[in-house]
């Protein structure tokens, strides 16, 4: 590619669309978007990036499930009744 005289050069990643996304800071981001999307790589341009349907990432193991606390409730009423026996049964 020839240039005009006194035209100057730019590198293709300033040519590039910027990425739409927003740093930490609040700035937008200064990197180029990916072709063909609207994000640069280190904000989600790759397939699949980004978050999984609904809200399946918090279903690591179900410990702070209703089901899980009410067992736990359960358990700690008979250990607290277990422990009331065996007082009385002392006395």
């Amino acid at each position: 590619m020839s240039r005009a005289p006194g035209e100057s050069w730019t590198p293709p990643s300033f040519r590039a669309r910027p990425c739409n996304a927003r740093t930490r800071a609040g700035t937008p981001c200064r990197s180029p978007a990916v072709r063909g999307r609207p994000r640069c790589r280190m904000h989600g341009c790759a397939p699949g990036a980004g978050g999984q349907p609904g809200n399946r990432n918090r279903l690591v193991h179900g410990g702070y499930s209703t089901a899980a606390k009410a067992e736990r409730r359960r358990v700690g009423e008979m250990i607290r009744e277990a422990e009331r026996v065996l007082r009385e049964a002392k006395t």
